[in-house]
């Protein structure tokens, strides 16, 4: 099973606070912690633990952030030969943490700025070697179209996971295999008005309508929208007992999805195997400890399992 990620790296700074404070309030009783996070190298981190063979395009910093960001991937065993290293800060993002698991973040991209379509070209091997390409957006908008057009040049299987969203480029939507919005991604990507009264069926079928190939909506504890061939299929969430941090799980979703695509599962066995993977996270503080590796979930994974 191998994997290319096209996405970002970034340093999170994350406070547990009792309740999000309101404008211009300052809020006691906080807990700091920091670590590693970016949607690309949780991603390639979680496909890793699974068993993928990973490769990862991001840009960092020449920072302390920069240099623990590669001990991480190394640790992890994620080729990072191709990371360029920028003349901006690495990208931190701050992130409040509510009791209940629910998360704000706020982002400085940094040196992601910098990750361009030519740098996207220097990892044109690794996509063709691929047998799925992962590509989020976190990073320039050129170079997600870069990443995807190479995908389809080399006949790579394309999965964007567009957070944070944004409206998509017309010429974005035939170059996608596997599209994965969240409920609210959703509107936003078909450039819709936040009252616009469809339901989530009809969002999935716009969405069907304009991409190349299938969509995935994740719901989050209501589980996910399949749409394959023409035909919409509901994968009930897995349960968990308690909620402590919802802040990994898309990433631990997507690497998921990505691995059971990547071992020779249907669309719809991996966003089973996804569903578990997420769950999972939801109940480990922090992205990182979250990801699970194959020994956390209780689907078989991969042509060999």
């Amino acid at each position: 099973m191998k994997i290319a990620v096209v996405g970002s790296y970034g340093a999170g700074l994350t406070m547990r606070v009792p309740r999000s404070p309101a404008a211009g309030e300052t809020l006691a009783g906080g807990e700091f912690s920091e670590g590693p996070g970016g949607k690309g190298s949780n991603q390639a981190i979680g496909a890793a633990r699974l068993g993928a063979q990973v490769s990862l395009l991001t840009a960092v910093g020449d920072d302390a952030f920069g240099a623990a960001a590669r001990e991480l991937w190394q640790a992890e065993g994620i080729d990072a030969s191709h990371v360029i290293v920028g003349t901006k800060p690495t990208m931190v993002g701050f992130i409040l943490v509510e009791p209940d698991g629910e998360n704000r973040i706020v982002i400085a991209s940094g040196a992601l700025d910098e990750l361009d379509a030519d740098a996207v070209g220097s990892f044109s091997a690794a996509i063709a070697d691929a047998d799925i390409l992962v590509v989020s957006m976190e990073i320039p908008e050129p170079a997600v179209i870069a990443a995807l057009r190479l995908g389809r040049e080399h006949g790579t299987t394309t999965l964007l996971n567009p957070a944070p969203a944004r409206p998509l480029p017309d010429e974005a939507w035939p170059l996608i295999d596997i599209l994965t919005p969240n409920q609210t991604e959703a509107p936003v990507l078909l450039g819709l008005p936040a009252d616009h009264g469809l339901r989530e069926a009809d969002l999935v079928a716009e969405l069907g309508a304009r991409v190349a190939g299938d969509v995935v909506l994740t719901r989050g504890g209501a589980g996910a929208l399949v749409l394959s061939g023409g035909v919409v299929t509901e994968v009930a969430a897995q349960r968990v007992e308690h909620v402590v941090d919802t802040t990994g799980a898309g990433d631990a979703f997507t690497a998921a999805l990505a691995v059971g695509l990547a071992g020779g599962a249907d669309l719809v066995d991996s966003v089973r195997l996804a569903g578990c993977a997420g769950a999972h996270a939801v109940t480990v503080l922090g992205v990182i400890p979250a990801l699970a590796r194959r020994a956390d979930l209780d689907l078989p994974i991969g042509e060999n399992a």
